[in-house]
Protein backbone atom coordinates (compact mmCIF):
# COMPACT_ATOMS: atom_id res chain seq x y z
CA UNK A 1 0.00 0.00 0.00
CA UNK A 2 3.10 1.99 0.81
CA UNK A 3 4.31 1.95 -2.92
CA UNK A 4 0.88 3.18 -4.25
CA UNK A 5 0.41 6.07 -1.88
CA UNK A 6 4.07 6.87 -3.51
CA UNK A 7 2.95 6.33 -6.68
CA UNK A 8 -0.09 8.50 -6.62
CA UNK A 9 2.28 11.27 -4.41
CA UNK A 10 4.21 11.43 -7.62
CA UNK A 11 1.55 11.84 -10.13
CA UNK A 12 0.38 14.95 -7.89
CA UNK A 13 4.01 16.33 -7.83
CA UNK A 14 4.32 15.72 -11.55
CA UNK A 15 1.30 16.94 -12.70
CA UNK A 16 1.69 20.13 -10.56
CA UNK A 17 5.14 20.74 -11.98
CA UNK A 18 3.66 20.74 -15.16
CA UNK A 19 1.06 22.95 -14.62
CA UNK A 20 1.52 27.16 -15.56
CA UNK A 21 2.62 29.08 -14.58
CA UNK A 22 6.31 26.90 -14.47
CA UNK A 23 8.02 27.21 -17.30
CA UNK A 24 9.76 24.82 -20.02
CA UNK A 25 8.08 21.41 -17.86
CA UNK A 26 4.67 21.27 -19.68
CA UNK A 27 5.50 18.03 -21.16
CA UNK A 28 5.27 15.91 -17.89
CA UNK A 29 1.82 16.53 -18.53
CA UNK A 30 1.99 13.45 -21.03
CA UNK A 31 3.21 11.06 -18.13
CA UNK A 32 1.81 13.08 -14.79
CA UNK A 33 -0.88 10.34 -14.51
CA UNK A 34 0.78 6.88 -15.68
CA UNK A 35 2.21 6.38 -11.39
CA UNK A 36 -1.63 6.97 -9.84
CA UNK A 37 -2.88 4.85 -12.96
CA UNK A 38 -0.38 1.60 -12.02
CA UNK A 39 -1.12 2.42 -8.62
CA UNK A 40 -4.69 1.90 -9.38
CA UNK A 41 -3.82 -1.47 -11.57
CA UNK A 42 -1.89 -2.79 -8.05
CA UNK A 43 -4.89 -2.10 -6.47
CA UNK A 44 -7.16 -3.51 -9.25
CA UNK A 45 -4.98 -7.07 -8.96
CA UNK A 46 -4.51 -7.13 -5.46
CA UNK A 47 -6.42 -9.32 -2.91
CA UNK A 48 -7.63 -5.94 -0.76
CA UNK A 49 -11.42 -6.28 0.07
CA UNK A 50 -13.12 -2.90 -0.79
CA UNK A 51 -10.92 -2.01 -3.53
CA UNK A 52 -13.12 0.83 -5.01
CA UNK A 53 -12.48 2.67 -1.56
CA UNK A 54 -9.20 2.43 -1.55
CA UNK A 55 -8.87 3.23 -5.48
CA UNK A 56 -11.26 6.37 -4.69
CA UNK A 57 -9.02 7.39 -1.72
CA UNK A 58 -6.00 7.09 -3.49
CA UNK A 59 -6.60 8.76 -6.58
CA UNK A 60 -7.91 11.89 -4.05
CA UNK A 61 -4.27 11.41 -2.60
CA UNK A 62 -2.67 12.66 -5.82
CA UNK A 63 -4.91 15.23 -7.30
CA UNK A 64 -5.37 16.70 -3.55
CA UNK A 65 -1.23 17.09 -4.18
CA UNK A 66 -2.04 18.31 -7.36
CA UNK A 67 -4.54 20.90 -6.75
CA UNK A 68 -3.24 22.27 -3.61
CA UNK A 69 -0.01 22.72 -4.61
CA UNK A 70 -1.43 24.82 -8.20
CA UNK A 71 -3.80 26.75 -6.49
CA UNK A 72 -2.26 27.46 -2.96
CA UNK A 73 -3.11 31.10 -3.48
CA UNK A 74 -6.11 30.46 -2.21
CA UNK A 75 -4.87 30.61 1.13
CA UNK A 76 -2.94 33.96 0.30
CA UNK A 77 -6.12 35.61 -0.38
CA UNK A 78 -8.15 34.52 2.58
CA UNK A 79 -5.66 34.91 5.29
CA UNK A 80 -6.01 38.11 5.96
CA UNK A 81 -9.83 38.16 6.59
CA UNK A 82 -9.88 34.77 8.16
CA UNK A 83 -6.82 34.82 10.20
CA UNK A 84 -6.40 31.34 11.76
CA UNK A 85 -9.45 29.87 10.22
CA UNK A 86 -7.88 30.82 7.13
CA UNK A 87 -5.76 27.05 6.86
CA UNK A 88 -8.84 24.52 7.75
CA UNK A 89 -10.80 26.77 5.41
CA UNK A 90 -8.79 27.16 2.89
CA UNK A 91 -9.05 22.81 2.71
CA UNK A 92 -12.76 23.13 1.20
CA UNK A 93 -11.76 24.71 -2.80
CA UNK A 94 -8.22 22.26 -2.43
CA UNK A 95 -10.52 19.17 -1.77
CA UNK A 96 -13.86 19.71 -3.73
CA UNK A 97 -12.08 19.57 -7.18
CA UNK A 98 -9.88 16.21 -5.99
CA UNK A 99 -13.33 14.47 -4.70
CA UNK A 100 -14.97 15.00 -8.81
CA UNK A 101 -11.60 13.86 -9.81
CA UNK A 102 -11.50 11.07 -7.39
CA UNK A 103 -14.90 10.07 -8.61
CA UNK A 104 -14.44 10.20 -12.38
CA UNK A 105 -11.35 7.68 -11.22
CA UNK A 106 -13.40 5.76 -9.20
CA UNK A 107 -16.13 5.56 -12.12
CA UNK A 108 -13.31 3.74 -14.49
CA UNK A 109 -12.99 1.42 -11.84
CA UNK A 110 -16.65 0.19 -11.98
CA UNK A 111 -16.27 0.33 -15.41
CA UNK A 112 -13.35 -2.49 -15.61
CA UNK A 113 -15.33 -4.34 -13.18
CA UNK A 114 -17.66 -5.33 -16.10
CA UNK A 115 -15.82 -4.63 -19.05
CA UNK A 116 -12.09 -4.92 -20.43
CA UNK A 117 -9.28 -2.69 -19.77
CA UNK A 118 -9.66 -0.60 -23.35
CA UNK A 119 -12.93 0.15 -22.86
CA UNK A 120 -12.68 0.88 -19.35
CA UNK A 121 -9.69 3.32 -20.33
CA UNK A 122 -11.88 4.97 -22.83
CA UNK A 123 -14.20 5.48 -20.05
CA UNK A 124 -12.02 7.02 -18.00
CA UNK A 125 -11.00 9.81 -20.81
CA UNK A 126 -14.97 10.72 -20.82
CA UNK A 127 -15.17 10.76 -16.90
CA UNK A 128 -13.28 12.97 -16.72
CA UNK A 129 -14.25 15.22 -19.42
CA UNK A 130 -17.94 14.99 -17.81
CA UNK A 131 -16.28 16.04 -14.29
CA UNK A 132 -14.42 19.03 -16.30
CA UNK A 133 -17.88 20.09 -17.89
CA UNK A 134 -19.81 19.96 -14.52
CA UNK A 135 -17.03 21.85 -12.98
CA UNK A 136 -17.52 24.57 -15.38
CA UNK A 137 -21.25 24.10 -15.32
CA UNK A 138 -22.47 23.37 -11.51
CA UNK A 139 -23.61 26.15 -9.03
CA UNK A 140 -19.95 25.36 -7.29
CA UNK A 141 -18.30 26.04 -10.68
CA UNK A 142 -14.37 26.97 -10.49
CA UNK A 143 -12.72 25.18 -14.01
CA UNK A 144 -9.15 26.44 -12.95
CA UNK A 145 -7.54 23.06 -12.81
CA UNK A 146 -9.44 21.85 -16.30
CA UNK A 147 -6.75 19.70 -17.78
CA UNK A 148 -6.68 21.82 -21.52
CA UNK A 149 -5.41 24.65 -19.58
CA UNK A 150 -2.20 22.97 -18.65
CA UNK A 151 -0.65 24.60 -22.12
CA UNK A 152 -1.26 28.41 -21.26
CA UNK A 153 2.78 28.84 -20.95
CA UNK A 154 3.13 26.46 -24.42
CA UNK A 155 0.69 27.61 -26.17
CA UNK A 156 2.78 27.37 -29.69
CA UNK A 157 1.70 23.16 -29.04
CA UNK A 158 -1.95 24.37 -28.79
CA UNK A 159 -2.87 26.13 -31.95
CA UNK A 160 -5.49 23.90 -32.93
CA UNK A 161 -7.65 24.96 -29.68
CA UNK A 162 -9.24 27.24 -32.31
CA UNK A 163 -11.06 24.17 -33.17
CA UNK A 164 -11.71 22.19 -30.02
CA UNK A 165 -10.84 24.91 -27.81
CA UNK A 166 -9.31 23.26 -23.95
CA UNK A 167 -11.33 20.14 -23.90
CA UNK A 168 -9.25 19.14 -27.24
CA UNK A 169 -6.10 19.48 -24.79
CA UNK A 170 -7.70 17.40 -21.58
CA UNK A 171 -8.13 14.52 -24.22
CA UNK A 172 -5.07 14.66 -26.07
CA UNK A 173 -3.07 14.47 -22.24
CA UNK A 174 -5.29 11.62 -21.19
CA UNK A 175 -4.79 9.58 -24.26
CA UNK A 176 -1.03 9.86 -24.04
CA UNK A 177 -1.17 8.86 -20.63
CA UNK A 178 -3.31 5.95 -21.03
CA UNK A 179 -0.99 4.83 -23.91
CA UNK A 180 1.77 5.47 -21.92
CA UNK A 181 0.15 3.00 -19.01
CA UNK A 182 -0.55 0.19 -21.57
CA UNK A 183 3.19 0.44 -22.89
CA UNK A 184 3.98 -0.08 -19.59
CA UNK A 185 1.69 -2.80 -18.70
CA UNK A 186 2.64 -4.60 -21.89
CA UNK A 187 6.22 -4.61 -21.35
CA UNK A 188 5.39 -6.03 -17.18
CA UNK A 189 3.02 -8.78 -18.57
CA UNK A 190 5.10 -9.52 -21.71
CA UNK A 191 2.46 -8.79 -24.21
CA UNK A 192 3.16 -9.56 -28.11
CA UNK A 193 5.52 -7.64 -29.90
CA UNK A 194 3.16 -6.84 -32.31
CA UNK A 195 0.93 -4.87 -29.57
CA UNK A 196 3.69 -3.15 -27.87
CA UNK A 197 5.38 -1.36 -30.96
CA UNK A 198 1.32 -0.51 -32.29
CA UNK A 199 0.60 1.15 -28.64
CA UNK A 200 4.46 2.57 -28.96
CA UNK A 201 3.42 4.07 -32.80
CA UNK A 202 0.12 5.56 -31.65
CA UNK A 203 1.87 7.26 -28.87
CA UNK A 204 4.70 8.64 -30.96
CA UNK A 205 1.78 9.64 -33.37
CA UNK A 206 -0.68 10.96 -31.10
CA UNK A 207 2.27 12.80 -29.66
CA UNK A 208 4.38 14.67 -32.95
CA UNK A 209 1.00 15.35 -35.15
CA UNK A 210 -0.69 17.58 -33.18
CA UNK A 211 2.67 19.71 -31.97
CA UNK A 212 4.01 19.86 -35.86
CA UNK A 213 0.67 20.49 -37.08
CA UNK A 214 0.41 23.66 -34.34
CA UNK A 215 4.03 25.08 -34.75
CA UNK A 216 3.10 24.90 -38.48
CA UNK A 217 -0.03 26.59 -37.76
CA UNK A 218 1.78 29.26 -35.29
CA UNK A 219 4.69 30.03 -37.86
CA UNK A 220 2.46 30.18 -40.66
CA UNK A 221 -0.27 32.66 -39.05
CA UNK A 222 -0.42 36.13 -39.95
CA UNK A 223 -2.93 39.42 -39.04
CA UNK A 224 -5.10 40.79 -41.21
CA UNK A 225 -4.30 44.65 -40.76
CA UNK A 226 -7.10 46.37 -39.20
CA UNK A 227 -5.78 48.56 -36.62
CA UNK A 228 -7.43 50.20 -33.35
CA UNK A 229 -4.91 51.76 -30.83
CA UNK A 230 -5.73 50.31 -27.59
CA UNK A 231 -4.85 52.21 -23.55
CA UNK A 232 -4.72 49.65 -20.95
CA UNK A 233 -4.75 51.37 -17.45
CA UNK A 234 -3.26 49.74 -14.07
CA UNK A 235 -3.74 51.93 -11.54
CA UNK A 236 -1.97 50.09 -9.04
CA UNK A 237 -4.47 50.66 -5.77
CA UNK A 238 -4.12 48.46 -3.04
CA UNK A 239 -7.42 46.63 -3.15
CA UNK A 240 -7.87 46.81 0.27
CA UNK A 241 -7.46 50.55 -0.22
CA UNK A 242 -9.62 50.69 -2.65
CA UNK A 243 -12.04 49.29 -0.79
CA UNK A 244 -12.37 51.45 2.16
CA UNK A 245 -10.06 53.98 2.64
CA UNK A 246 -9.09 55.92 -1.07
CA UNK A 247 -11.34 58.16 -2.04
CA UNK A 248 -13.63 57.15 -5.40
CA UNK A 249 -12.55 60.55 -6.94
CA UNK A 250 -9.10 59.98 -5.73
CA UNK A 251 -8.95 57.02 -8.04
CA UNK A 252 -10.81 58.00 -10.82
CA UNK A 253 -8.41 61.12 -11.12
CA UNK A 254 -5.34 58.73 -10.79
CA UNK A 255 -6.66 56.73 -13.84
CA UNK A 256 -7.80 59.64 -15.70
CA UNK A 257 -3.83 61.04 -15.35
CA UNK A 258 -2.61 57.58 -16.63
CA UNK A 259 -4.90 57.54 -19.56
CA UNK A 260 -4.10 60.95 -20.92
CA UNK A 261 -0.35 60.39 -20.24
CA UNK A 262 -0.34 58.12 -23.07
CA UNK A 263 -3.42 58.53 -24.60
CA UNK A 264 -3.35 59.53 -28.52
CA UNK A 265 -6.01 61.53 -31.14
CA UNK A 266 -6.46 58.25 -32.65
CA UNK A 267 -6.97 55.88 -29.70
CA UNK A 268 -10.07 54.50 -29.52
CA UNK A 269 -10.74 52.71 -26.77
CA UNK A 270 -9.64 52.96 -23.04
CA UNK A 271 -9.66 50.10 -20.55
CA UNK A 272 -9.64 50.08 -17.02
CA UNK A 273 -9.45 47.59 -14.19
CA UNK A 274 -12.64 45.11 -12.14
CA UNK A 275 -14.23 48.13 -10.28
CA UNK A 276 -12.57 51.09 -11.34
CA UNK A 277 -15.33 52.78 -10.36
CA UNK A 278 -15.87 51.67 -6.99
CA UNK A 279 -18.82 54.01 -5.36
CA UNK A 280 -21.97 51.76 -6.79
CA UNK A 281 -24.32 53.76 -8.76
CA UNK A 282 -27.94 53.28 -10.10
CA UNK A 283 -27.87 52.30 -14.15
CA UNK A 284 -30.97 54.53 -14.75
CA UNK A 285 -29.77 57.63 -13.11
CA UNK A 286 -25.90 57.19 -14.76
CA UNK A 287 -26.19 60.29 -16.57
CA UNK A 288 -26.14 62.71 -13.66
CA UNK A 289 -23.75 60.70 -11.86
CA UNK A 290 -20.29 62.77 -11.27
CA UNK A 291 -17.92 59.75 -11.87
CA UNK A 292 -19.80 59.66 -15.29
CA UNK A 293 -19.91 63.16 -15.93
CA UNK A 294 -15.96 62.99 -15.07
CA UNK A 295 -15.01 60.08 -17.68
CA UNK A 296 -16.70 62.01 -20.45
CA UNK A 297 -15.36 65.29 -19.83
CA UNK A 298 -11.94 62.70 -20.27
CA UNK A 299 -12.94 61.47 -23.16
CA UNK A 300 -14.03 65.00 -24.90
CA UNK A 301 -10.60 65.28 -26.27
CA UNK A 302 -10.57 62.29 -27.74
CA UNK A 303 -12.77 62.04 -30.76
CA UNK A 304 -13.68 58.15 -31.47
CA UNK A 305 -12.60 57.47 -27.42
CA UNK A 306 -14.71 55.18 -25.95
CA UNK A 307 -14.07 53.96 -21.60
CA UNK A 308 -14.42 50.33 -20.92
CA UNK A 309 -13.96 50.27 -17.44
CA UNK A 310 -15.34 47.90 -14.43
CA UNK A 311 -17.89 49.75 -12.05
CA UNK A 312 -20.34 48.49 -8.83
CA UNK A 313 -23.54 49.09 -10.58
CA UNK A 314 -27.40 48.11 -9.17
CA UNK A 315 -30.74 48.94 -10.66
CA UNK A 316 -33.63 49.35 -9.28
CA UNK A 317 -37.82 47.99 -9.58
CA UNK A 318 -41.22 48.15 -8.41
CA UNK A 319 -41.52 44.89 -8.51
CA UNK A 320 -39.40 41.37 -8.77
CA UNK A 321 -38.15 40.70 -12.08
CA UNK A 322 -35.92 37.64 -11.49
CA UNK A 323 -36.55 36.79 -8.13
CA UNK A 324 -33.04 37.58 -7.16
CA UNK A 325 -34.01 40.91 -5.76
CA UNK A 326 -33.36 41.76 -2.81
CA UNK A 327 -36.11 44.21 -0.84
CA UNK A 328 -35.60 47.98 0.13
CA UNK A 329 -38.04 48.73 3.13
CA UNK A 330 -37.34 52.28 3.52
CA UNK A 331 -37.94 52.92 -0.23
CA UNK A 332 -40.75 49.88 -0.51
CA UNK A 333 -38.26 49.27 -4.12
CA UNK A 334 -36.38 45.99 -5.23
CA UNK A 335 -33.27 46.18 -5.94
CA UNK A 336 -30.34 44.32 -7.64
CA UNK A 337 -26.24 44.87 -7.40
CA UNK A 338 -24.35 43.75 -10.52
CA UNK A 339 -20.26 43.42 -10.91
CA UNK A 340 -20.27 45.60 -14.28
CA UNK A 341 -18.40 46.60 -16.58
CA UNK A 342 -19.57 49.58 -19.14
CA UNK A 343 -18.89 50.80 -21.88
CA UNK A 344 -19.23 54.84 -22.33
CA UNK A 345 -18.34 57.43 -25.23
CA UNK A 346 -18.20 60.83 -26.70
CA UNK A 347 -22.40 60.68 -26.69
CA UNK A 348 -25.81 59.77 -24.01
CA UNK A 349 -24.95 56.02 -24.90
CA UNK A 350 -24.12 53.93 -22.28
CA UNK A 351 -23.54 50.00 -22.64
CA UNK A 352 -23.64 47.66 -19.34
CA UNK A 353 -21.93 44.06 -19.35
CA UNK A 354 -23.18 42.51 -15.84
CA UNK A 355 -20.57 40.06 -14.83
CA UNK A 356 -21.82 36.49 -15.53
CA UNK A 357 -19.31 33.89 -14.41
CA UNK A 358 -19.79 34.85 -10.26
CA UNK A 359 -17.20 33.70 -7.49
CA UNK A 360 -19.25 31.14 -5.65
CA UNK A 361 -19.18 32.10 -1.62
CA UNK A 362 -18.61 35.71 -2.62
CA UNK A 363 -20.14 36.91 -5.74
CA UNK A 364 -23.45 34.54 -5.75
CA UNK A 365 -24.08 32.18 -2.89
CA UNK A 366 -24.32 28.44 -4.08
CA UNK A 367 -27.26 26.72 -3.33
CA UNK A 368 -29.01 29.42 -1.51
CA UNK A 369 -28.35 29.36 2.27
CA UNK A 370 -26.88 25.88 2.69
CA UNK A 371 -23.59 26.78 2.00
CA UNK A 372 -23.25 29.90 3.44
CA UNK A 373 -20.22 28.68 5.64
CA UNK A 374 -18.06 28.80 2.31
CA UNK A 375 -18.06 32.40 1.82
CA UNK A 376 -15.00 33.04 3.82
CA UNK A 377 -13.16 30.91 1.08
CA UNK A 378 -14.18 32.82 -1.55
CA UNK A 379 -14.15 35.91 -0.36
CA UNK A 380 -10.99 38.10 -1.87
CA UNK A 381 -11.32 35.41 -4.99
CA UNK A 382 -12.85 37.78 -7.49
CA UNK A 383 -12.26 41.17 -6.33
CA UNK A 384 -15.73 43.00 -5.05
CA UNK A 385 -17.29 41.77 -2.80
CA UNK A 386 -21.34 40.93 -2.41
CA UNK A 387 -24.29 39.45 -3.54
CA UNK A 388 -24.73 40.16 -7.58
CA UNK A 389 -27.16 39.77 -10.36
CA UNK A 390 -25.82 38.20 -13.48
CA UNK A 391 -27.22 38.42 -17.01
CA UNK A 392 -27.42 34.95 -19.20
CA UNK A 393 -26.11 36.12 -22.34
CA UNK A 394 -22.52 36.98 -23.60
CA UNK A 395 -22.75 40.77 -24.19
CA UNK A 396 -20.82 42.40 -26.90
CA UNK A 397 -19.72 46.58 -26.84
CA UNK A 398 -20.09 48.53 -30.17
CA UNK A 399 -18.00 51.74 -30.59
CA UNK A 400 -19.80 54.59 -32.54
CA UNK A 401 -17.15 53.38 -35.10
CA UNK A 402 -18.96 49.75 -34.97
CA UNK A 403 -16.07 47.87 -33.51
CA UNK A 404 -17.17 45.10 -31.49
CA UNK A 405 -15.93 44.28 -28.19
CA UNK A 406 -16.53 41.25 -25.92
CA UNK A 407 -15.78 42.26 -22.43
CA UNK A 408 -15.09 39.74 -19.50
CA UNK A 409 -15.00 40.61 -15.90
CA UNK A 410 -12.17 38.62 -14.00
CA UNK A 411 -13.38 35.32 -13.55
CA UNK A 412 -15.31 35.12 -17.41
CA UNK A 413 -12.26 35.04 -18.76
CA UNK A 414 -11.75 31.20 -17.84
CA UNK A 415 -15.25 29.80 -19.74
CA UNK A 416 -13.83 29.48 -23.03
CA UNK A 417 -17.09 28.75 -24.83
CA UNK A 418 -18.72 32.35 -23.66
CA UNK A 419 -15.77 34.57 -24.81
CA UNK A 420 -16.61 32.70 -28.02
CA UNK A 421 -20.20 33.47 -27.61
CA UNK A 422 -19.40 37.23 -27.61
CA UNK A 423 -17.35 37.02 -30.99
CA UNK A 424 -19.37 35.11 -32.88
CA UNK A 425 -22.03 38.15 -31.81
CA UNK A 426 -19.65 40.04 -33.13
CA UNK A 427 -17.02 41.01 -30.94
CA UNK A 428 -13.54 41.81 -32.84
CA UNK A 429 -11.38 41.95 -29.55
CA UNK A 430 -11.49 40.84 -25.85
CA UNK A 431 -11.16 42.58 -23.54
CA UNK A 432 -10.52 41.59 -19.82
CA UNK A 433 -11.09 43.24 -16.42
CA UNK A 434 -10.00 42.40 -13.21
CA UNK A 435 -8.74 42.92 -10.19
CA UNK A 436 -6.40 40.43 -9.06
CA UNK A 437 -4.88 42.01 -6.48
CA UNK A 438 -6.66 40.27 -4.02
CA UNK A 439 -4.34 37.11 -4.69
CA UNK A 440 -0.75 38.75 -3.80
CA UNK A 441 2.29 38.09 -5.61
CA UNK A 442 1.19 34.47 -5.91
CA UNK A 443 1.09 32.20 -8.91
CA UNK A 444 -2.57 32.76 -9.08
CA UNK A 445 -1.92 36.11 -11.02
CA UNK A 446 0.22 34.69 -13.28
CA UNK A 447 -2.00 31.61 -14.14
CA UNK A 448 -5.01 34.15 -14.83
CA UNK A 449 -2.55 35.97 -17.40
CA UNK A 450 -1.82 32.89 -19.07
CA UNK A 451 -5.01 31.81 -19.47
CA UNK A 452 -5.85 34.56 -21.73
CA UNK A 453 -3.67 33.46 -24.34
CA UNK A 454 -6.02 30.10 -24.72
CA UNK A 455 -8.80 32.71 -25.32
CA UNK A 456 -6.55 34.82 -27.78
CA UNK A 457 -6.22 31.33 -29.75
CA UNK A 458 -9.71 29.79 -29.41
CA UNK A 459 -11.10 33.00 -31.05
CA UNK A 460 -7.89 34.48 -33.02
CA UNK A 461 -9.10 37.84 -31.55
CA UNK A 462 -6.49 40.37 -29.49
CA UNK A 463 -7.11 40.07 -25.79
CA UNK A 464 -6.33 43.30 -24.07
CA UNK A 465 -6.32 43.22 -20.44
CA UNK A 466 -6.73 45.66 -17.53
CA UNK A 467 -5.79 44.29 -14.22
CA UNK A 468 -6.15 47.18 -10.85
CA UNK A 469 -2.09 45.89 -9.61
CA UNK A 470 -0.89 43.31 -12.44
CA UNK A 471 -0.43 42.00 -14.63
CA UNK A 472 -1.60 43.85 -17.23
CA UNK A 473 -1.81 42.79 -21.23
CA UNK A 474 -1.67 42.73 -25.14
CA UNK A 475 -1.89 38.95 -26.00
CA UNK A 476 -2.19 39.04 -30.20
CA UNK A 477 -3.82 36.60 -31.87
CA UNK A 478 -1.12 33.71 -31.91
CA UNK A 479 -1.75 34.13 -28.29
CA UNK A 480 1.79 35.53 -28.02
CA UNK A 481 2.63 38.21 -25.11
CA UNK A 482 2.98 41.60 -26.92
CA UNK A 483 3.03 43.64 -24.23
CA UNK A 484 2.87 43.54 -19.93
CA UNK A 485 3.30 45.55 -17.61
CA UNK A 486 4.52 44.16 -13.73
CA UNK A 487 3.48 43.15 -11.00
CA UNK A 488 2.24 46.35 -8.72
CA UNK A 489 3.63 48.91 -10.51
CA UNK A 490 1.10 52.08 -11.87
CA UNK A 491 1.60 52.47 -15.16
CA UNK A 492 -0.34 52.43 -18.52
CA UNK A 493 0.55 50.85 -21.72
CA UNK A 494 -0.93 50.86 -25.24
CA UNK A 495 -0.68 49.06 -28.48
CA UNK A 496 -1.87 49.21 -32.05
CA UNK A 497 -3.71 45.63 -32.09
CA UNK A 498 -5.57 44.46 -35.28
CA UNK A 499 -9.08 43.21 -35.08
CA UNK A 500 -10.52 40.47 -36.75
CA UNK A 501 -14.31 39.31 -37.58
CA UNK A 502 -13.33 35.76 -39.11
CA UNK A 503 -14.93 32.92 -36.61
CA UNK A 504 -12.98 30.19 -35.93
CA UNK A 505 -14.74 26.31 -35.48
CA UNK A 506 -14.32 27.01 -32.04
CA UNK A 507 -16.41 30.19 -31.91
CA UNK A 508 -19.04 28.35 -34.02
CA UNK A 509 -19.72 24.78 -32.45
CA UNK A 510 -18.39 25.53 -28.30
CA UNK A 511 -17.07 23.10 -26.05
CA UNK A 512 -18.84 20.46 -28.50
CA UNK A 513 -16.28 17.50 -27.45
CA UNK A 514 -16.93 18.25 -23.59
CA UNK A 515 -20.86 17.58 -24.18
CA UNK A 516 -19.77 14.48 -26.56
CA UNK A 517 -17.88 12.88 -23.89
CA UNK A 518 -20.74 13.55 -21.16
CA UNK A 519 -23.33 12.20 -23.31
CA UNK A 520 -20.73 8.83 -23.47
CA UNK A 521 -19.91 9.05 -19.73
CA UNK A 522 -23.46 9.14 -19.05
CA UNK A 523 -24.10 5.91 -21.18
CA UNK A 524 -20.82 4.46 -19.16
CA UNK A 525 -22.92 4.96 -16.19
CA UNK A 526 -26.20 3.46 -17.16
CA UNK A 527 -23.63 0.40 -18.53
CA UNK A 528 -22.32 0.00 -15.42
CA UNK A 529 -25.41 0.04 -13.24
CA UNK A 530 -27.39 -2.11 -15.75
CA UNK A 531 -24.20 -4.61 -15.74
CA UNK A 532 -24.61 -4.57 -11.50
CA UNK A 533 -28.05 -5.25 -11.70
CA UNK A 534 -29.39 -9.00 -10.66
CA UNK A 535 -30.27 -11.22 -12.95
CA UNK A 536 -33.26 -13.74 -13.20
CA UNK A 537 -32.76 -16.79 -13.48
CA UNK A 538 -35.08 -19.26 -15.57
CA UNK A 539 -36.26 -22.04 -13.14
CA UNK A 540 -36.80 -25.52 -14.38
CA UNK A 541 -40.39 -27.03 -13.97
Amino acid sequence: MKKNILLTIASGLLLWLAWPPIPYTTFLLFVGFVPMLIAIENIINSDYKKKGKKIFGTAFLGCFVWNTASVYWVYNAIKKDAGFAALPVSFIPYSLGPLLMAFAVWLYYRLRVVSSRGIALTGLVCFWVAYEYLNQTWALAFPWMTLGNGFAVSHQMVQWYEYTGVYGGTIWILALNVLLFLIYIGLKEAADKKLKLRLISAFVILLVVPVSVSLYRYNSYHEQVNPSNVVVVQPNIDPYAKESTMPAIQQLGILTHLSDSIGQHNTEFFIWPETAIVDPFNEDAIRSNGYFLNAQRFLNKFKNGNLITGAETFKLYNKPITGNENYDEQSHLYYQNFNSAVNIENSAKVQFYHKSKLVPGVEAMPFGDALSFMKPVFAQLGGATGSYGRQDEPSVFYSQSGIGVAPAVCFDSIWGEWIGTSVHKGAQFIAIITNDGWWENTTGKDQHLDYAKLRAIETRRWVCRSANTGISAFINQRGDLVQHTKWWTRTAIKQNINLNSDLTFYVLHGDYLAELGSILAGLGIVFIVVKRLPRKHPTTA
